[in-house]
């Protein structure tokens, strides 16, 4: 399935070897396992690149990424690619869902938050929204990252048993039509050795 699909979109190996950002990786980056397309390795690098998406510290998250997929041996381009969900546009609401989230978990009821993305709400809010912060992203981190490994798991052998099922089907057709060809053949050849 699914390989044909990521490899349309995933980067050439070399193209991420050579990324500047990802050079202080070195010879880790030749390990061939965190390049293979499998079952195995997508989903797992689905769970380390969405559980890193929704951790709460705004820099360093592709590197992050890219030590635990070499740590798991999954797939590197698709752990390093998905922790861009949470991005500049993103990050408000999803930030702002995490404090909530948090609130709702530790029940607590802050007044109305009005949210803002800048580094002086922040150190002006940073005592009373840190705790519901932390708890409510490192929830959500876990949740998507078990969704994604789930569903990409699920996905995937759904896809497999399809293509199996559509292979069946035609190889049983193509059997059929072959025994035809070979019913008809010898029908032939018997009406022409009677004819004789």
């Amino acid at each position: 399935m699914p390989k044909k699909f990521f490899k349309k979109y995933l980067p050439e190996a070399h193209v991420v070897k050579n990324d500047k950002n990802l050079r202080f990786l070195g010879s880790w980056l030749h390990d061939p396992n965190i390049w293979h397309l499998n079952r195995r390795s997508v989903s797992g690098a689905m769970a380390v690149g969405l559980f890193l998406a929704f951790v709460p510290f705004p820099f360093g998250q592709t590197a992050a990424a890219a030590l635990v997929a070499i740590f798991f041996r999954v797939n590197l381009p698709i752990s390093a690619a998905l922790v861009w969900v949470t991005n500049p546009i993103t990050m408000p609401p999803i930030y702002l869902g995490a404090i909530k989230l948090g609130n709702w978990i530790l029940e607590l009821n802050p007044e109305k938050i009005q949210f803002e993305l800048s580094w002086a709400w922040m150190s002006a809010n940073f005592v009373t929204v840190w705790k519901p912060f932390v708890v409510g992203s490192l929830v959500l981190s876990v949740l998507a990252s078990l969704l994604g490994f789930v569903l990409t798991r699920l996905f995937w052998r759904l896809y497999v048993s399809k293509k199996y099922l559509q292979r069946k089907r035609r190889d049983k057709i193509q059997k059929s039509l072959e025994n035809r060809i070979k019913g008809v053949s010898k029908n032939r050849s018997a009406a022409e050795g009677n004819q004789e």
